[in-house]
């Protein structure tokens, strides 16, 4: 899943249970509408080819290393704001058939996972 600086989803992509988030990031690094300054992400995205892809599209990867890997610079003050994607999942899951994975089909799950972020979008916006 891909958020804004405010924690509104902006993409996401449906993986299989087993199958690993990042061979799918790249592809929602497309979908952003402009280059941000940072690119947050968590342990499970350190790579090198991913991090070289976001200095390459002008953005600052904040992804801290994997234990066994060498340290990477990783500012604590712009990696804290990961918790606004686990904010927006705690929002989504608000939704039984988000949180349960009631729909058994990829596609009707993510029609339901469009509407709750649809949903969620909705809530910011002050009329």
């Amino acid at each position: 899943m891909i958020a804004d600086g405010r924690g509104r989803a902006v993409a996401f992509a449906l993986a299989p249970g087993q199958a690993h988030e990042l061979p799918m990031a790249p592809g929602l690094l497309g979908c952003l509408p402009d280059v941000p300054g940072w690119i947050v992400g968590d342990r499970g995205f350190a790579s090198d080819a991913f991090r070289e892809r976001i200095w390459a599209m002008g953005a600052r990867p904040a992804i801290p290393p994997r234990r066994t890997d060498a340290p990477v610079a990783c500012p604590d003050w712009i990696y804290a704001n990961r918790h606004l994607v686990e904010n927006l999942w705690a929002r989504l899951k608000e939704w039984r058939a988000v949180a349960t994975r009631y729909e058994k089909t990829a596609r009707s799950f993510l029609g339901v996972l469009c509407l709750a972020a649809t949903a969620d979008w909705i809530k910011v916006i002050k009329f």
